[in-house]
C-alpha cells in the first residue's frame, strides 16, 4: 500500500527544536523570569561573576559542526569583537531554552538546571575550580 500522505519520507526530528518530553515553560516571558528567579537564587559571591557577563537566551544552540549532534549544549559563553567602534563588548552567556527544558523534569528542576548552567559557565570562564565555587558559597 503507497502512503499517500508521504509519512514514510519526513526528516527525523530536530532534537534542538522540540524536547519529546521534559518541562516546557508556557511562554518565553516566564522562561525569562524562571532565569532571572535562577539568577538571584545564586549565592552574591558568584552573582558578582555575572557583573562582567552579559546573559542572553536563545532557543536552540547553533547546528554541531561536527555534525554528530550527540550532546545537547545547555548553555556558552561567547566573546564578541569590539567592532569597528573599538569600545569593549562584555562577554555573553547564553543558556539555550529548549535543551534545557527538554532535560527539567518541572518548573524546579528546570531552575536548578539553569543555576547549573550558569556556575558551570562562570567556572569556565573564570577558571574557577570546585574548592573555589565551594567558598563562593556554590554547593
Amino acid at each position: 500500500m503507497d502512503d499517500r500522505h508521504a509519512r514514510h519520507r519526513s526528516p527525523e526530528p530536530d532534537r534542538r527544536r522540540r524536547p519529546v518530553d521534559g518541562f516546557r515553560a508556557p511562554t518565553t516571558a516566564r522562561f525569562d523570569r524562571l532565569v532571572d528567579e535562577a539568577v538571584r537564587g545564586l549565592p552574591p559571591a558568584l552573582r558578582a561573576y555575572l557583573d562582567r557577563l552579559e546573559l542572553a537566551v536563545a532557543d536552540v544552540p547553533p547546528p554541531d559542526p561536527r555534525g554528530d549532534g550527540e550532546e545537547l549544549v545547555l548553555s556558552v559563553v561567547v566573546s564578541p569583537d569590539s567592532g569597528p567602534s573599538r569600545l569593549p563588548v562584555p562577554d555573553r552567556l547564553v543558556l539555550f531554552r529548549r535543551p534545557l527544558e527538554a532535560r527539567a523534569r518541572d518548573k524546579h528542576d528546570l531552575a536548578d538546571l539553569i543555576r547549573h548552567a550558569v556556575v558551570d559557565e562562570l567556572a569556565d570562564r573564570f577558571g574557577l575550580d570546585d574548592d573555589q565555587l565551594g567558598e563562593l558559597g556554590w554547593p
